[in-house]
Protein backbone atom coordinates (compact mmCIF):
# COMPACT_ATOMS: atom_id res chain seq x y z
CA UNK A 1 0.00 0.00 0.00
CA UNK A 2 2.94 2.34 0.56
CA UNK A 3 3.92 1.98 -3.10
CA UNK A 4 0.35 2.76 -4.19
CA UNK A 5 0.25 5.84 -1.96
CA UNK A 6 3.56 7.01 -3.40
CA UNK A 7 2.23 6.56 -6.96
CA UNK A 8 -0.90 8.56 -6.10
CA UNK A 9 1.15 11.35 -4.49
CA UNK A 10 3.56 11.66 -7.40
CA UNK A 11 0.71 11.48 -9.90
CA UNK A 12 -1.25 14.27 -8.21
CA UNK A 13 1.84 16.45 -8.02
CA UNK A 14 2.53 15.89 -11.72
CA UNK A 15 -1.11 16.54 -12.62
CA UNK A 16 -1.10 19.76 -10.61
CA UNK A 17 2.07 20.99 -12.28
CA UNK A 18 0.80 20.08 -15.75
CA UNK A 19 -2.56 21.75 -15.13
CA UNK A 20 -0.86 24.86 -13.79
CA UNK A 21 1.46 25.01 -16.81
CA UNK A 22 -1.45 24.62 -19.24
CA UNK A 23 -3.43 27.24 -17.35
CA UNK A 24 -0.49 29.65 -17.55
CA UNK A 25 -0.09 28.93 -21.27
CA UNK A 26 -3.80 29.46 -21.87
CA UNK A 27 -3.64 32.72 -19.96
CA UNK A 28 -0.65 33.79 -22.04
CA UNK A 29 -2.58 33.05 -25.24
CA UNK A 30 -5.49 35.07 -23.86
CA UNK A 31 -3.25 38.02 -22.95
CA UNK A 32 -1.65 37.95 -26.38
CA UNK A 33 -5.00 37.83 -28.19
CA UNK A 34 -6.35 40.58 -25.93
CA UNK A 35 -3.32 42.77 -26.56
CA UNK A 36 -3.58 42.32 -30.33
CA UNK A 37 -7.27 43.19 -30.22
CA UNK A 38 -6.73 46.32 -28.14
CA UNK A 39 -3.87 47.46 -30.42
CA UNK A 40 -6.14 47.26 -33.47
CA UNK A 41 -8.94 49.11 -31.64
CA UNK A 42 -6.56 51.82 -30.41
CA UNK A 43 -5.19 52.38 -33.91
CA UNK A 44 -8.73 52.58 -35.30
CA UNK A 45 -9.84 55.18 -32.73
CA UNK A 46 -6.66 57.27 -33.11
CA UNK A 47 -7.00 57.19 -36.91
CA UNK A 48 -10.64 58.32 -36.70
CA UNK A 49 -9.78 61.20 -34.34
CA UNK A 50 -6.97 62.35 -36.61
CA UNK A 51 -9.29 62.12 -39.63
CA UNK A 52 -11.76 64.42 -37.87
CA UNK A 53 -8.98 66.85 -36.99
CA UNK A 54 -7.51 66.87 -40.52
CA UNK A 55 -10.96 67.41 -42.04
CA UNK A 56 -11.71 70.48 -39.90
CA UNK A 57 -8.17 71.83 -40.46
CA UNK A 58 -8.53 71.56 -44.26
CA UNK A 59 -11.92 73.28 -44.12
CA UNK A 60 -10.53 76.10 -41.95
CA UNK A 61 -7.66 76.61 -44.39
CA UNK A 62 -10.10 76.75 -47.33
CA UNK A 63 -12.31 79.28 -45.53
CA UNK A 64 -9.29 81.41 -44.65
CA UNK A 65 -8.24 81.45 -48.31
CA UNK A 66 -11.44 83.32 -49.28
CA UNK A 67 -10.93 87.06 -49.64
CA UNK A 68 -14.67 87.60 -48.97
CA UNK A 69 -16.46 84.54 -47.64
CA UNK A 70 -20.09 84.36 -48.80
CA UNK A 71 -22.88 81.94 -47.98
CA UNK A 72 -22.44 80.40 -51.44
CA UNK A 73 -18.68 79.98 -50.91
CA UNK A 74 -19.28 78.23 -47.58
CA UNK A 75 -21.89 75.93 -49.13
CA UNK A 76 -19.46 74.97 -51.90
CA UNK A 77 -16.56 74.39 -49.48
CA UNK A 78 -18.64 72.16 -47.20
CA UNK A 79 -20.48 70.23 -49.92
CA UNK A 80 -17.77 67.54 -49.98
CA UNK A 81 -18.30 66.76 -46.28
CA UNK A 82 -21.54 64.89 -47.00
CA UNK A 83 -19.56 62.38 -49.05
CA UNK A 84 -16.89 61.74 -46.42
CA UNK A 85 -17.11 58.98 -43.84
CA UNK A 86 -17.52 61.05 -40.66
CA UNK A 87 -19.53 58.91 -38.21
CA UNK A 88 -21.43 60.98 -35.66
CA UNK A 89 -20.95 64.34 -37.45
CA UNK A 90 -24.24 66.29 -37.44
CA UNK A 91 -23.38 69.85 -38.52
CA UNK A 92 -20.58 72.20 -39.54
CA UNK A 93 -20.76 75.92 -38.69
CA UNK A 94 -18.83 79.15 -39.17
CA UNK A 95 -18.75 81.29 -36.02
CA UNK A 96 -17.68 84.92 -35.62
CA UNK A 97 -17.10 87.00 -32.45
CA UNK A 98 -19.03 90.18 -31.69
CA UNK A 99 -19.95 92.71 -29.03
CA UNK A 100 -23.18 94.59 -28.35
CA UNK A 101 -21.94 97.52 -30.41
CA UNK A 102 -20.88 95.45 -33.43
CA UNK A 103 -23.84 93.04 -33.53
CA UNK A 104 -26.15 95.18 -35.80
CA UNK A 105 -23.41 95.82 -38.35
CA UNK A 106 -22.38 92.16 -38.24
CA UNK A 107 -25.94 91.04 -38.93
CA UNK A 108 -26.25 93.43 -41.88
CA UNK A 109 -22.89 92.29 -43.28
CA UNK A 110 -23.74 88.56 -43.27
CA UNK A 111 -27.16 89.19 -44.72
CA UNK A 112 -25.46 91.03 -47.56
CA UNK A 113 -23.07 88.10 -47.97
CA UNK A 114 -25.90 85.67 -48.69
CA UNK A 115 -27.55 84.60 -45.39
CA UNK A 116 -30.56 86.90 -45.90
CA UNK A 117 -32.66 85.44 -43.07
CA UNK A 118 -29.94 85.69 -40.42
CA UNK A 119 -31.07 87.20 -37.12
CA UNK A 120 -28.46 87.57 -34.37
CA UNK A 121 -29.72 87.19 -30.81
CA UNK A 122 -28.22 86.66 -27.38
CA UNK A 123 -29.23 86.21 -23.76
CA UNK A 124 -28.14 88.07 -20.67
CA UNK A 125 -24.42 87.84 -19.99
CA UNK A 126 -21.94 89.51 -17.70
CA UNK A 127 -19.43 89.93 -20.53
CA UNK A 128 -19.93 92.05 -23.62
CA UNK A 129 -18.73 89.19 -25.82
CA UNK A 130 -20.85 87.03 -28.11
CA UNK A 131 -20.20 84.07 -30.42
CA UNK A 132 -22.64 83.90 -33.34
CA UNK A 133 -22.95 80.99 -35.83
CA UNK A 134 -23.56 82.85 -39.10
CA UNK A 135 -23.15 80.06 -41.67
CA UNK A 136 -23.83 76.35 -41.38
CA UNK A 137 -24.48 73.07 -43.12
CA UNK A 138 -26.35 70.01 -41.88
CA UNK A 139 -24.68 66.62 -42.18
CA UNK A 140 -27.39 64.36 -40.77
CA UNK A 141 -30.65 65.92 -41.96
CA UNK A 142 -31.06 68.42 -39.09
CA UNK A 143 -30.01 72.02 -40.00
CA UNK A 144 -27.88 73.85 -37.40
CA UNK A 145 -29.32 76.76 -35.46
CA UNK A 146 -27.79 80.02 -36.78
CA UNK A 147 -27.72 83.47 -35.20
CA UNK A 148 -28.09 82.35 -31.56
CA UNK A 149 -25.21 83.33 -29.24
CA UNK A 150 -23.33 80.29 -27.83
CA UNK A 151 -22.73 81.69 -24.34
CA UNK A 152 -25.34 79.24 -23.01
CA UNK A 153 -22.95 76.39 -23.91
CA UNK A 154 -19.75 77.00 -21.88
CA UNK A 155 -18.02 73.92 -23.27
CA UNK A 156 -18.17 75.33 -26.83
CA UNK A 157 -17.16 78.84 -25.72
CA UNK A 158 -14.13 77.49 -23.83
CA UNK A 159 -13.07 75.51 -26.92
CA UNK A 160 -13.45 78.64 -29.13
CA UNK A 161 -11.28 80.72 -26.81
CA UNK A 162 -8.67 77.98 -26.53
CA UNK A 163 -8.49 77.53 -30.30
CA UNK A 164 -8.04 81.26 -30.87
CA UNK A 165 -5.35 81.68 -28.22
CA UNK A 166 -3.46 78.54 -29.28
CA UNK A 167 -4.07 79.06 -32.99
CA UNK A 168 -4.95 75.48 -33.82
CA UNK A 169 -7.48 72.66 -33.50
CA UNK A 170 -9.31 72.05 -30.21
CA UNK A 171 -11.81 69.45 -28.99
CA UNK A 172 -14.50 70.74 -26.63
CA UNK A 173 -15.51 68.90 -23.50
CA UNK A 174 -18.72 66.87 -23.87
CA UNK A 175 -21.99 68.70 -23.21
CA UNK A 176 -25.75 68.04 -23.36
CA UNK A 177 -27.51 70.11 -26.06
CA UNK A 178 -30.78 71.73 -25.03
CA UNK A 179 -33.63 69.20 -25.08
CA UNK A 180 -31.27 66.24 -25.62
CA UNK A 181 -30.05 63.41 -23.39
CA UNK A 182 -27.20 62.50 -25.72
CA UNK A 183 -23.66 63.73 -25.06
CA UNK A 184 -22.16 65.84 -27.88
CA UNK A 185 -18.90 67.67 -28.51
CA UNK A 186 -17.39 69.96 -31.15
CA UNK A 187 -14.07 70.14 -32.96
CA UNK A 188 -12.95 73.74 -33.39
CA UNK A 189 -10.37 75.28 -35.71
CA UNK A 190 -9.52 78.98 -35.69
CA UNK A 191 -9.66 80.64 -39.14
CA UNK A 192 -6.93 83.07 -40.09
CA UNK A 193 -7.01 84.94 -43.38
CA UNK A 194 -4.52 84.13 -46.12
CA UNK A 195 -6.11 86.32 -48.82
CA UNK A 196 -5.76 89.10 -49.70
CA UNK A 197 -2.09 89.42 -48.82
CA UNK A 198 -2.69 92.62 -46.86
CA UNK A 199 -4.89 90.69 -44.40
CA UNK A 200 -2.72 87.58 -44.11
CA UNK A 201 -2.63 86.21 -40.57
CA UNK A 202 -5.71 88.16 -39.46
CA UNK A 203 -8.14 86.24 -37.24
CA UNK A 204 -11.57 85.85 -38.90
CA UNK A 205 -13.58 83.39 -36.81
CA UNK A 206 -13.93 79.65 -36.19
CA UNK A 207 -15.04 76.58 -38.10
CA UNK A 208 -16.74 73.99 -35.87
CA UNK A 209 -18.00 70.48 -36.49
CA UNK A 210 -20.53 69.02 -34.05
CA UNK A 211 -20.60 65.30 -33.19
CA UNK A 212 -23.15 63.18 -31.31
CA UNK A 213 -21.39 60.77 -28.99
CA UNK A 214 -23.73 57.80 -29.54
CA UNK A 215 -22.81 57.59 -33.24
CA UNK A 216 -19.19 58.69 -32.74
CA UNK A 217 -16.74 56.32 -34.48
CA UNK A 218 -19.65 54.63 -36.33
CA UNK A 219 -19.79 50.85 -36.67
CA UNK A 220 -16.00 50.46 -36.53
CA UNK A 221 -15.95 49.57 -32.83
CA UNK A 222 -18.49 46.78 -33.32
CA UNK A 223 -16.74 45.41 -36.40
CA UNK A 224 -13.31 45.27 -34.75
CA UNK A 225 -14.54 44.31 -31.29
CA UNK A 226 -16.93 41.61 -32.47
CA UNK A 227 -18.03 39.30 -29.67
CA UNK A 228 -14.55 39.10 -28.20
CA UNK A 229 -14.29 42.42 -26.32
CA UNK A 230 -16.51 45.11 -24.81
CA UNK A 231 -15.41 48.69 -25.49
CA UNK A 232 -16.09 52.07 -23.89
CA UNK A 233 -14.71 55.35 -25.27
CA UNK A 234 -14.67 58.25 -22.82
CA UNK A 235 -13.51 61.86 -22.53
CA UNK A 236 -11.27 62.22 -19.43
CA UNK A 237 -10.18 65.83 -19.90
CA UNK A 238 -12.56 67.03 -17.18
CA UNK A 239 -12.65 66.01 -13.51
CA UNK A 240 -14.96 63.05 -14.23
CA UNK A 241 -14.83 60.65 -17.21
CA UNK A 242 -17.73 61.08 -19.66
CA UNK A 243 -18.53 58.05 -21.82
CA UNK A 244 -19.24 58.94 -25.45
CA UNK A 245 -19.44 55.63 -27.30
CA UNK A 246 -19.68 51.98 -26.28
CA UNK A 247 -19.77 48.52 -27.77
CA UNK A 248 -21.40 45.83 -25.63
CA UNK A 249 -21.61 42.38 -27.28
CA UNK A 250 -24.20 39.80 -26.26
CA UNK A 251 -21.52 37.77 -24.48
CA UNK A 252 -20.63 37.88 -20.79
CA UNK A 253 -17.44 39.67 -19.79
CA UNK A 254 -14.53 37.49 -18.64
CA UNK A 255 -13.89 38.71 -15.09
CA UNK A 256 -10.73 36.62 -14.75
CA UNK A 257 -8.84 39.15 -16.88
CA UNK A 258 -8.63 42.82 -15.80
CA UNK A 259 -9.86 45.52 -18.19
CA UNK A 260 -7.30 47.57 -20.07
CA UNK A 261 -7.42 51.38 -19.73
CA UNK A 262 -5.71 52.93 -22.76
CA UNK A 263 -5.14 56.73 -22.75
CA UNK A 264 -5.27 58.48 -26.15
CA UNK A 265 -3.92 62.06 -25.88
CA UNK A 266 -4.58 64.01 -29.10
CA UNK A 267 -4.25 67.80 -29.58
CA UNK A 268 -4.05 68.64 -25.85
CA UNK A 269 -7.23 66.62 -25.28
CA UNK A 270 -7.37 63.35 -23.36
CA UNK A 271 -9.49 60.35 -24.26
CA UNK A 272 -9.56 56.87 -22.81
CA UNK A 273 -10.46 53.46 -24.18
CA UNK A 274 -11.66 50.82 -21.73
CA UNK A 275 -11.41 47.37 -23.28
CA UNK A 276 -12.78 44.31 -21.44
CA UNK A 277 -12.39 40.74 -22.70
CA UNK A 278 -15.43 38.48 -23.07
CA UNK A 279 -15.70 34.73 -22.72
CA UNK A 280 -15.40 34.48 -26.54
CA UNK A 281 -11.85 35.90 -26.61
CA UNK A 282 -10.42 32.37 -26.59
CA UNK A 283 -12.00 29.22 -28.06
CA UNK A 284 -13.87 27.03 -25.57
CA UNK A 285 -11.37 24.21 -26.04
CA UNK A 286 -8.56 26.43 -24.80
CA UNK A 287 -10.55 27.64 -21.79
CA UNK A 288 -11.17 24.04 -20.70
CA UNK A 289 -7.72 22.75 -21.59
CA UNK A 290 -6.25 23.06 -18.09
CA UNK A 291 -9.37 21.53 -16.48
CA UNK A 292 -9.34 18.70 -18.95
CA UNK A 293 -5.68 18.09 -18.27
CA UNK A 294 -6.37 18.01 -14.53
CA UNK A 295 -9.18 15.51 -15.01
CA UNK A 296 -7.17 13.34 -17.34
CA UNK A 297 -4.13 13.55 -15.07
CA UNK A 298 -6.19 12.55 -12.06
CA UNK A 299 -7.69 9.69 -13.99
CA UNK A 300 -4.27 8.52 -15.09
CA UNK A 301 -3.03 8.74 -11.52
CA UNK A 302 -5.88 6.54 -10.30
CA UNK A 303 -5.31 4.07 -13.10
CA UNK A 304 -1.63 3.87 -12.29
CA UNK A 305 -2.44 3.33 -8.63
CA UNK A 306 -4.86 0.53 -9.52
CA UNK A 307 -2.32 -1.00 -11.87
CA UNK A 308 0.37 -0.84 -9.18
CA UNK A 309 -1.96 -2.53 -6.70
CA UNK A 310 -2.77 -5.32 -9.09
CA UNK A 311 0.68 -5.79 -10.63
CA UNK A 312 1.53 -8.62 -8.23
CA UNK A 313 -1.40 -10.66 -9.55
CA UNK A 314 -1.71 -9.55 -13.19
CA UNK A 315 1.30 -8.05 -14.97
CA UNK A 316 -0.40 -8.20 -18.39
CA UNK A 317 -3.45 -6.37 -17.09
CA UNK A 318 -1.21 -3.60 -15.75
CA UNK A 319 0.54 -3.22 -19.11
CA UNK A 320 -2.79 -2.88 -20.94
CA UNK A 321 -3.87 -0.13 -18.53
CA UNK A 322 -0.59 1.72 -19.12
CA UNK A 323 -1.11 1.52 -22.89
CA UNK A 324 -4.59 2.92 -22.50
CA UNK A 325 -3.32 5.84 -20.40
CA UNK A 326 -0.58 6.57 -22.93
CA UNK A 327 -3.12 6.71 -25.75
CA UNK A 328 -5.22 9.21 -23.80
CA UNK A 329 -2.16 11.40 -23.26
CA UNK A 330 -1.40 11.28 -26.98
CA UNK A 331 -4.93 12.43 -27.77
CA UNK A 332 -4.55 15.33 -25.34
CA UNK A 333 -1.33 16.44 -27.06
CA UNK A 334 -3.05 16.22 -30.45
CA UNK A 335 -5.84 18.49 -29.24
CA UNK A 336 -3.34 21.00 -27.94
CA UNK A 337 -1.54 21.08 -31.29
CA UNK A 338 -4.89 21.64 -33.00
CA UNK A 339 -5.56 24.63 -30.73
CA UNK A 340 -2.13 26.12 -31.56
CA UNK A 341 -2.84 25.69 -35.28
CA UNK A 342 -6.15 27.49 -34.83
CA UNK A 343 -4.34 30.46 -33.27
CA UNK A 344 -1.88 30.61 -36.17
CA UNK A 345 -4.79 30.48 -38.64
CA UNK A 346 -6.51 33.39 -36.93
CA UNK A 347 -3.34 35.45 -37.00
CA UNK A 348 -3.00 34.76 -40.72
CA UNK A 349 -6.64 35.80 -41.24
CA UNK A 350 -5.96 39.09 -39.46
CA UNK A 351 -3.02 39.81 -41.75
CA UNK A 352 -5.14 38.84 -44.76
CA UNK A 353 -7.88 41.21 -43.59
CA UNK A 354 -5.41 44.11 -43.50
CA UNK A 355 -4.26 43.22 -47.01
CA UNK A 356 -7.82 43.06 -48.37
CA UNK A 357 -8.70 46.42 -46.81
CA UNK A 358 -5.60 48.05 -48.30
CA UNK A 359 -6.29 46.48 -51.71
CA UNK A 360 -9.93 47.63 -51.76
CA UNK A 361 -8.92 51.20 -50.91
CA UNK A 362 -6.54 51.45 -53.85
CA UNK A 363 -9.18 51.46 -56.60
CA UNK A 364 -11.11 54.58 -55.50
CA UNK A 365 -7.87 56.33 -54.60
CA UNK A 366 -6.48 55.62 -58.08
CA UNK A 367 -9.57 57.26 -59.57
CA UNK A 368 -9.06 60.35 -57.39
CA UNK A 369 -5.43 60.67 -58.47
CA UNK A 370 -6.27 60.07 -62.12
CA UNK A 371 -9.06 62.64 -62.30
CA UNK A 372 -7.07 65.23 -60.34
CA UNK A 373 -4.10 64.81 -62.73
CA UNK A 374 -6.47 65.11 -65.68
CA UNK A 375 -7.87 68.38 -64.29
CA UNK A 376 -4.37 69.70 -63.59
CA UNK A 377 -3.26 69.13 -67.20
CA UNK A 378 -6.32 70.51 -69.03
CA UNK A 379 -5.14 72.76 -71.84
CA UNK A 380 -7.89 75.41 -71.65
CA UNK A 381 -7.00 75.96 -67.93
CA UNK A 382 -10.52 76.59 -66.56
CA UNK A 383 -9.31 76.60 -62.93
CA UNK A 384 -8.48 79.68 -60.88
CA UNK A 385 -5.29 79.91 -58.82
CA UNK A 386 -7.20 79.16 -55.63
CA UNK A 387 -8.86 76.13 -57.23
CA UNK A 388 -5.48 74.90 -58.47
CA UNK A 389 -4.16 75.25 -54.92
CA UNK A 390 -7.00 73.10 -53.60
CA UNK A 391 -6.45 70.61 -56.45
CA UNK A 392 -2.78 70.41 -55.50
CA UNK A 393 -3.73 69.65 -51.89
CA UNK A 394 -6.07 66.92 -53.13
CA UNK A 395 -3.28 65.42 -55.23
CA UNK A 396 -0.72 65.56 -52.39
CA UNK A 397 -3.17 64.05 -49.90
CA UNK A 398 -4.10 61.28 -52.34
CA UNK A 399 -0.44 60.46 -53.02
CA UNK A 400 0.26 60.29 -49.27
CA UNK A 401 -2.74 58.00 -48.80
CA UNK A 402 -1.59 55.78 -51.69
CA UNK A 403 1.85 55.50 -50.07
CA UNK A 404 0.23 54.47 -46.78
CA UNK A 405 -1.95 51.88 -48.53
CA UNK A 406 0.99 50.49 -50.53
CA UNK A 407 3.04 50.16 -47.32
CA UNK A 408 0.14 48.54 -45.49
CA UNK A 409 -0.39 46.06 -48.34
CA UNK A 410 3.33 45.32 -48.52
CA UNK A 411 3.49 44.78 -44.77
CA UNK A 412 0.46 42.46 -44.81
CA UNK A 413 1.83 40.30 -47.64
CA UNK A 414 5.55 40.44 -46.90
CA UNK A 415 5.64 37.20 -44.94
CA UNK A 416 3.25 35.06 -47.03
CA UNK A 417 4.04 35.94 -50.65
CA UNK A 418 5.64 33.07 -52.59
CA UNK A 419 9.38 33.72 -52.92
CA UNK A 420 10.87 33.49 -56.44
CA UNK A 421 14.50 32.90 -55.58
CA UNK A 422 17.15 33.70 -58.15
CA UNK A 423 20.59 35.27 -58.38
CA UNK A 424 20.52 39.06 -57.97
CA UNK A 425 23.25 41.45 -59.11
CA UNK A 426 23.18 44.11 -56.38
CA UNK A 427 25.06 46.59 -58.60
CA UNK A 428 22.34 46.46 -61.25
CA UNK A 429 19.58 46.57 -58.65
CA UNK A 430 21.02 49.64 -56.93
CA UNK A 431 21.59 51.26 -60.35
CA UNK A 432 17.85 51.06 -61.04
CA UNK A 433 16.91 52.37 -57.59
CA UNK A 434 19.35 55.31 -57.78
CA UNK A 435 18.17 56.22 -61.28
CA UNK A 436 14.58 56.21 -60.09
CA UNK A 437 15.34 58.12 -56.88
CA UNK A 438 17.39 60.84 -58.56
CA UNK A 439 14.71 61.28 -61.22
CA UNK A 440 11.63 61.68 -59.01
CA UNK A 441 12.23 65.11 -57.49
CA UNK A 442 15.01 64.17 -55.05
CA UNK A 443 17.24 67.23 -54.37
CA UNK A 444 20.17 67.53 -56.78
CA UNK A 445 22.65 67.66 -53.88
CA UNK A 446 21.85 64.02 -53.06
CA UNK A 447 24.95 61.81 -53.24
CA UNK A 448 24.48 58.03 -53.40
CA UNK A 449 27.76 56.08 -53.50
CA UNK A 450 28.22 52.38 -54.21
CA UNK A 451 30.65 50.12 -56.04
CA UNK A 452 31.66 46.48 -56.34
CA UNK A 453 28.53 45.08 -54.73
CA UNK A 454 28.06 41.32 -54.62
CA UNK A 455 25.63 38.85 -56.11
CA UNK A 456 23.11 37.34 -53.70
CA UNK A 457 20.28 34.80 -53.80
CA UNK A 458 16.73 36.05 -53.17
CA UNK A 459 13.45 37.32 -54.58
CA UNK A 460 14.36 40.29 -56.85
CA UNK A 461 11.15 42.22 -56.17
CA UNK A 462 11.36 41.90 -52.39
CA UNK A 463 15.09 42.61 -52.18
CA UNK A 464 14.53 45.70 -54.33
CA UNK A 465 11.87 46.85 -51.85
CA UNK A 466 14.32 46.37 -48.95
CA UNK A 467 17.04 48.46 -50.60
CA UNK A 468 14.56 51.07 -51.89
CA UNK A 469 13.11 51.53 -48.39
CA UNK A 470 16.55 51.87 -46.76
CA UNK A 471 17.94 54.23 -49.43
CA UNK A 472 14.71 56.24 -49.45
CA UNK A 473 14.83 56.63 -45.66
CA UNK A 474 18.48 57.67 -45.80
CA UNK A 475 17.62 60.46 -48.29
CA UNK A 476 14.38 61.51 -46.57
CA UNK A 477 15.70 61.78 -43.01
CA UNK A 478 18.47 64.25 -43.86
CA UNK A 479 18.22 67.61 -42.04
CA UNK A 480 17.05 70.51 -44.24
CA UNK A 481 19.83 72.47 -45.88
CA UNK A 482 22.28 69.56 -45.83
CA UNK A 483 22.94 67.39 -48.91
CA UNK A 484 21.95 63.76 -48.45
CA UNK A 485 24.98 61.41 -48.40
CA UNK A 486 24.22 57.72 -48.79
CA UNK A 487 26.75 54.88 -49.07
CA UNK A 488 25.78 51.33 -50.07
CA UNK A 489 28.34 48.58 -49.52
CA UNK A 490 28.43 44.78 -49.38
CA UNK A 491 30.84 42.36 -47.71
CA UNK A 492 31.02 38.59 -47.25
CA UNK A 493 31.61 37.68 -43.57
CA UNK A 494 31.64 34.01 -44.57
CA UNK A 495 31.41 32.13 -47.89
CA UNK A 496 27.65 31.51 -47.55
CA UNK A 497 26.55 34.98 -46.37
CA UNK A 498 26.46 38.48 -47.83
CA UNK A 499 26.15 41.51 -45.51
CA UNK A 500 24.72 44.68 -47.14
CA UNK A 501 25.04 48.07 -45.44
CA UNK A 502 23.25 51.38 -46.16
CA UNK A 503 24.88 54.29 -44.31
CA UNK A 504 23.78 57.93 -44.18
CA UNK A 505 24.55 61.25 -42.51
CA UNK A 506 20.94 61.93 -41.48
CA UNK A 507 19.24 62.72 -38.19
CA UNK A 508 20.18 59.39 -36.62
CA UNK A 509 18.22 57.12 -34.27
CA UNK A 510 18.48 57.33 -30.45
CA UNK A 511 20.29 54.31 -29.05
CA UNK A 512 17.41 53.31 -26.76
CA UNK A 513 15.03 53.10 -29.77
CA UNK A 514 17.17 51.08 -32.16
CA UNK A 515 15.71 47.82 -30.94
CA UNK A 516 12.15 49.02 -31.65
CA UNK A 517 12.38 50.78 -35.03
CA UNK A 518 11.52 47.56 -36.88
CA UNK A 519 8.16 47.30 -35.13
CA UNK A 520 5.09 48.21 -37.18
CA UNK A 521 4.00 51.89 -36.90
CA UNK A 522 7.06 52.74 -34.77
CA UNK A 523 8.74 56.07 -35.57
CA UNK A 524 11.96 57.08 -33.84
CA UNK A 525 12.38 60.30 -31.90
CA UNK A 526 13.29 63.27 -34.11
CA UNK A 527 11.29 62.01 -37.14
CA UNK A 528 8.12 63.93 -36.28
CA UNK A 529 8.73 66.59 -38.93
CA UNK A 530 9.14 64.05 -41.75
CA UNK A 531 6.36 62.25 -43.60
CA UNK A 532 6.18 58.50 -43.13
CA UNK A 533 3.89 55.58 -42.27
CA UNK A 534 6.02 53.73 -39.73
CA UNK A 535 5.83 50.55 -41.87
CA UNK A 536 8.94 50.79 -44.08
CA UNK A 537 11.38 49.21 -41.62
CA UNK A 538 8.79 46.65 -40.49
CA UNK A 539 8.50 45.55 -44.14
CA UNK A 540 12.31 45.32 -44.36
CA UNK A 541 12.42 43.14 -41.24
CA UNK A 542 9.74 40.73 -42.56
CA UNK A 543 11.34 40.35 -46.00
CA UNK A 544 14.85 39.75 -44.65
CA UNK A 545 13.53 37.26 -42.07
CA UNK A 546 11.72 35.32 -44.82
CA UNK A 547 15.00 35.06 -46.71
CA UNK A 548 16.66 33.54 -43.64
CA UNK A 549 18.72 36.63 -42.92
CA UNK A 550 19.09 39.12 -40.08
CA UNK A 551 18.66 42.90 -39.99
CA UNK A 552 19.95 45.56 -37.61
CA UNK A 553 20.86 49.22 -37.11
CA UNK A 554 23.78 50.99 -35.50
CA UNK A 555 25.27 54.46 -35.29
CA UNK A 556 27.34 55.66 -38.24
CA UNK A 557 30.70 57.03 -37.02
CA UNK A 558 30.73 60.76 -37.72
CA UNK A 559 26.94 61.09 -37.54
CA UNK A 560 23.91 59.40 -39.05
CA UNK A 561 22.76 55.79 -39.14
CA UNK A 562 24.02 52.52 -40.60
CA UNK A 563 21.42 49.85 -41.46
CA UNK A 564 22.62 46.35 -42.34
CA UNK A 565 21.05 43.05 -43.37
CA UNK A 566 22.32 39.63 -44.41
CA UNK A 567 21.31 37.38 -47.29
CA UNK A 568 22.50 34.06 -48.67
CA UNK A 569 25.41 34.61 -51.04
CA UNK A 570 25.40 33.19 -54.56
Amino acid sequence: MLVVALVVLLGMIGTGLASFALHQESQRWGDQAFEQKQDVITQLVAAELFQYAFTIADLAASVGAQSELTAGDFAALTAQLNGLRLPGAVAVSYIVPATTATTPALQARWRALGNRRLTLSHGATARDEFFYPVLGRELDGRPPELGRDLQDTPAIVDALRTSRSAGGITFSEPYLPAGSTEQSFVIVSAVTSTAPASQAGQFEGWVTMTYHGRNFLGPGLGIIGGEQVAIAFADITGPEPITLATWEPDVAVDTSMPPRLIPIPILQHRWRLTVRPTLQLLPTAEAWLARGAAGIGTLITLLLAALTASVVTSRDRALRRVDQATAELRDDITRREAVEEQLRTREAELVGFAGVVAHDLRSPLTSVIGYSELMATMEDDPLSAAQRGRLSRVQNSAVRMRTLIDDLLAYATADNTTLKLTEIDLNALVDDIVAERLGDGTPEQTIISYADLLTVCGDPGQIRQVLDNLIGNAVKYTPPGRPAEVTVSATRPDPATCRVEVADRGIGIPEEQRGEVFNAFMRAGGSEGYQGTGLGLAIVWRIVERHGGRVGVEANPGGGTRFWFTLPAR
